[in-house]
């Protein structure tokens, strides 16, 4: 029998959890206009959106769009105030219990988890399956096309009900999920959950199903290790396979392959190699666009921090320099 959530929907809705949720909220964005305008008249907006949760008359807000470079284009969608203050309530109660049944190699949108910690377990399954780099290594990476826009909301309800025996709570999740199509939009909180809920289901058939010891995955971006290279050139029929009947997603066919770690993978903007890992060239080239059109430091500062990671001293002079 799976583990189920114990919350119900009164508590989701509470104005407690609205409070406790609206002071996550805010947090670096009391400067922006909608957020003031918000908390000018709070406890009525508050009361409001209880009282329509409570009368089931809630409906989520549209959309504004706008695009980023984060490294390649991206399509951003922004709720209302009120809408993400609703995303950040269900999110603070239903975080912690799935973060408790997610795969321990999951790194994306996590609490004490992020690419750093993703590259670290990387490079430690580099040493363990090469053993101590004496043996053959050899690593099958893949990442899922276009998946934010490719996940599907049925399937997506489906295994939350498989969770959430409180329906209410399934009908307001259905409200947030259906607000947008397709697929989730890039910009909600709820949606970097609901996509680690999803893909957990793949998470959970690689590691149990495919028996693959040697597993990371962050966010679409995934890699299985073996010393034994048809172990995972016959991984990837079945990968697909379950991705496309199960969850409705496609590998990028492009970006399928099976290095040596000895040839460096490139995995999270970094190419690592056995004992270091350095920056991939269009992560260096966006770095220093950046830098160039924002020399704030604290701008500086940020990448700074990032390149600590890796064997990128050079970058970094070049950097202070710019």
């Amino acid at each position: 029998m799976k583990i189920q959530l114990v919350h119900k929907f009164e508590d989701l809705i509470s104005i407690d959890n609205l409070l406790s949720a609206w002071r996550e909220f805010v947090k670096g964005k009391r400067n922006k206009r909608d957020v003031q305008e918000f908390q000018f008249y709070l406890m009525d907006n508050i009361l409001s959106l209880h009282r329509d949760l409570i009368n089931k008359t809630y409906k989520h807000s549209g959309y504004r769009q706008f695009k980023i470079s984060d490294p390649k284009p991206r399509t951003i969608h922004k709720a209302s105030v009120c809408g993400r203050l609703l995303h950040r309530a269900v999110y603070r109660m239903l975080y912690t219990f799935f973060d408790k049944i997610f795969a321990a190699d999951s790194f994306s949108c996590r609490k004490k988890k992020g690419t750093h910690k993703a590259i670290n377990r990387l490079r430690e399954f580099f040493y363990i399956v090469s053993k101590n780099y004496t043996k053959p290594c050899w690593v099958l990476k893949c990442d899922v096309k276009k998946f934010f826009a490719s996940i599907d909301q049925q399937t997506l309800i489906k295994i939350l009900e498989k969770y959430i025996p409180d329906k209410e709570i399934i009908s307001l999740l259905k409200k947030i999920i259906f607000s947008f199509k397709p697929g989730l939009p890039l910009g909600n909180l709820t949606s970097q959950l609901f996509s680690n809920v999803y893909m957990n289901e793949f998470d959970q058939f690689v590691k149990h199903k495919l028996k693959a010891k040697y597993y990371v995955r962050y966010a679409d971006d995934f890699v299985v290790l073996s010393e034994d290279i048809n172990y995972l050139e016959d991984l990837i029929p079945k990968i697909k396979d379950f991705l496309q009947t199960k969850l409705k997603l496609t590998l990028h066919e492009n970006k399928i392959y099976i290095k040596t770690i000895y040839s460096g993978v490139d995995f999270l903007g970094w190419i690592n190699f056995p004992g270091h890992r350095v920056l991939r060239t269009t992560t260096k080239r966006r770095i220093f666009k950046r830098i160039k059109e924002s020399p704030a430091p604290e701008t500086l500062n940020s990448y700074l921090g990032l390149l600590k990671h890796g064997n990128s001293f050079k970058i970094m002079g070049k950097m202070i320099f710019l």
